[in-house]
């Protein structure tokens, strides 16, 4: 009996084992998909000092190993004190411009840009996003941003920071300046190991990413040489991890989901850039059914459109309401792979059509692009010199306007989007429109361009005290002043002017006031440079008097200018510019459906 019952225990143990058996098994879950997002954005500083300018002027060459600087001065010790310290440095001549551009426009809206602040913001809600929709997909995402510059405290946001720490040419030297006393150094705060740092792909990588997704608000979502750039360099950076690493990481883009600038690109010569000239053969790849999501997803256009409203003066009509779309172009010879001009003309028609439908009371006719000046021949220049075309006055000093169709021979848009910015305001200033909007949508977020660069470039032409805001300033953008306007736009120029026709020469102060000093000195400031010389960009012929009711449709030979109301042809409505979607939280959501969507397509 005793035998009977101590067997009873493990037969119950048999029976249960064998009733698991029967049990289904469950299936053990599988690991999530680890996918690393990043945001591209342009980048710059979040303040202006020399270190900052150093930095981004050697930066914008790291693309480009074909550019001379790339060659003779990123890795070379003895050039770098040339960058800022050395007049006759072709460095020094851009560095020397922006230093002080930015010297003063940093100084205007009270020494902070705020685009790191609300870029970053965008992240944050992109990231809450993405892990939101990650639980529900089965997917790990993990985030992080990219810049196509990013100086001192911001390098670990390039998308390769030692490439551009490691010479990448023969005898070159790791990148560690930090100043000397040709300019000013050594800097404040300046680590000299700033480039020996991981990049966001990088970081990701080692977080256990299995894929890359880039997503780019470079310009506005618009694809763009800089977006490619970006792009390029990560892939160049995961083809070393893979490398390295034994793994197969692929980088998608979500912009160009079809990665046609990479078809498009130039093949002939191999490694081609802008600083071979012309390319031998060109890739040319049709744009049809190649588009660009980002552009038209309807929440950037909803941004866009609510950005003019807040920008509408509600003493004026909508009938007598004008929209500006004034952007930057290309660069010469980027045509041939770059469809940024197609792109924005895209992108500025959903924001013209989704205008239209909510404010059917403004004229389509009003609606009008317009793009930036761009160099022009000087015939006057002897064959064989280095550059035959120069700035000139009339295309307002400005060369950022190449505005060439993608695989086009150098062919601008045509219809209402056809003109350079001060043509589309002359035509507005004719047709007597009550208020300008002024929308620059290229970018997505705040910055100098937009608080500072912009509103100085259209106020010369069309007045300071137009602008909307200027009985009651603006004093939370523009602390200390309550507005953006320098006494002249051009103030990085050289201020010495010969005076008269005396011999020797005479030189003083130039006048840059519009009308004329009521002296010998004439306005505009005299061309400096020989007509068979190159006009420098420092040529105070070049810069601009900001005057209170702008130069179209004044002629001085008429009379004097006035502050206290327009005289002759002056405009006499109001202008404002829009307001970019910044802290807007449908940035977050539009960046993050772009993201899935294009996880999603085959």
């Amino acid at each position: 009996m005793r035998r009977l019952l101590a067997a009873v225990p493990a037969a119950a143990t048999i029976l249960a084992a064998a009733a698991a058996l029967l049990l289904p098994v469950a299936e053990a879950k599988p690991p999530p998909r680890k996918v690393g997002v990043i945001y591209v954005v342009h980048g710059g500083n979040d303040e202006q000092d020399v270190s900052h300018t150093f930095d981004s002027s050697l930066q914008f060459f790291q693309y480009d190993p074909n550019n001379v600087i790339f060659k003779g001065i990123i890795w070379n010790p003895k050039m770098w004190p040339s960058v800022l310290g050395a007049k006759d440095s072709q460095a020094y001549a851009n560095a020397a411009t922006q230093l002080k551009k930015y010297s003063f426009e940093y100084e205007r809206i009270g020494g902070i840009d705020p685009a790191t602040r609300l870029t970053d913001e965008q992240l944050a809600d992109m990231s809450r996003q993405l892990r939101r929709q990650g639980r529900r997909l089965g997917i790990e995402f993990m985030t992080d941003i990219s810049q196509w510059i990013g100086t001192q405290n911001q390098a670990d946001r390039l998308a390769w920071p030692r490439w551009m720490y490691e010479p990448r040419v023969p005898k070159g030297e790791k990148l560690t300046y930090c100043g000397s006393a040709a300019d000013g150094g050594p800097w404040k705060g300046c680590n000299p190991e700033r480039y020996n740092v991981d990049g966001p792909g990088e970081r990701l990588l080692k977080k256990g990413a299995t894929e890359l997704v880039l997503i780019d608000m470079t310009v506005g979502g618009v694809r763009f040489w800089k977006s490619y750039d970006v792009v390029t360099m990560t892939r160049r950076m995961v083809a070393d991890w893979n490398a390295r690493h034994g793994t197969s990481v692929k980088v998608r883009w979500v912009n160009d989901i079809t990665d046609l600038m990479t078809e498009s690109y130039p093949k002939d010569p191999p490694n081609w850039t802008r600083a071979l000239g012309p390319p031998k053969a060109d890739s040319r790849v049709p744009l049809e059914g190649r588009h660009n999501p980002v552009i038209e997803d309807p929440l950037l256009v909803d941004m866009m459109v609510d950005g003019i409203e807040k920008a509408f003066n509600p003493r004026v009509p909508l009938a007598r309401t004008a929209v500006l779309f004034i952007n930057h172009a290309t660069r010469d010879g980027n045509e041939t792979y770059d469809p940024k001009i197609n792109d924005s003309l895209v992108l500025d028609g959903l924001i013209e059509r989704e205008l239209l439908r909510r404010h059917p009371g403004i004229k389509p006719d009003n609606l009008l692009g317009g793009w930036m000046g761009i160099k022009e021949p000087n015939p006057a220049i002897p064959p064989g010199a280095r550059s035959g075309s120069e700035r000139t006055r009339e295309m307002r000093g400005e060369d950022l306007g190449n505005a060439w169709l993608y695989e086009s021979a150098r062919q601008m848009p045509g219809g209402r989007h056809g003109h350079r910015y001060w043509e589309a305001l002359d035509l507005m200033r004719q047709r007597d429109v009550g208020h300008i909007v002024v929308i620059f949508s290229q970018i997505v977020v705040d910055s100098v361009l937009n608080l500072v660069e912009v509103p100085n470039q259209v106020a010369k032409e069309i007045g300071s005290h137009s602008w909307l805001n200027w009985r009651r300033g603006d004093f939370r953008r523009y602390p200390g002043v309550g507005h953006p306007f320098a006494d002249y736009w051009g103030n990085w120029v050289d201020t010495q002017c010969r005076i008269g026709d005396s011999m020797p020469a005479v030189t003083g102060p130039c006048c840059f006031t519009m009308g004329g000093c009521g002296d010998q000195r004439p306005y505009p400031p005299p061309r400096q440079a020989a007509l068979s010389s190159v006009r420098q960009d420092t040529d105070p012929s070049l810069a601009f008097d900001i005057p209170a009711w702008g130069h179209l449709g004044y002629d001085p030979a008429l009379g004097p200018p006035s502050d206290s109301a327009p005289v002759q042809g002056q405009y006499r409505g109001t202008w404002a510019m829009w307001q970019p979607a910044n802290d807007d939280p449908r940035m977050g959501k539009l960046l993050a459906r772009q993201v899935i969507a294009a996880l999603e397509a085959p």
